[in-house]
């Protein structure tokens, strides 16, 4: 019953959450998901840095399509900047996949988590 209770809870509150905050979640996931690779980057396998990147790659891919796209109301100074951050989130992610050390991550990391903090400020 209790489990039963909880799936109740989660699946009520999945659907609760704004856009925004989903967004910024998956932001952070994506970013827990980078550090954790660099974190334990001499552990860590290629396809496990590969599946981090492609995860976070498909992420931003679709928040510059949806923030791009003629029939969003954000001004076209901001989708014009959201575009230009995900072309450098696309080129640090190429560069990130022949990076020996696993250091262009940081700039992935920073920029997921300031998006998302900025996502979560903004919806207060």
């Amino acid at each position: 019953m209790y489990k039963q209770a909880a799936q109740a809870y989660q699946k009520t509150s999945q659907v609760a959450v704004s856009p925004r905050e989903l967004e910024a979640n998956l932001l952070m996931k994506a970013a827990a998901r980078l550090q954790l690779v660099k974190d334990e980057w001499q552990q860590t396998s290629l396809a496990q840095r590969d599946d981090a990147l492609t995860y976070n790659r498909k992420l931003w891919t679709i928040l510059v399509t949806s923030a791009t796209n003629g029939e969003n109301p954000l001004p076209q100074e901001i989708k014009n900047n959201i575009a230009s951050l995900g072309v450098f989130v696309f080129k640090q992610t190429m560069e990130a996949m022949t990076d020996e050390e696993g250091n262009k991550l940081n700039s992935l990391i920073s920029i997921n988590r300031a998006i998302a903090e900025g996502l979560r400020a903004r919806a207060e």
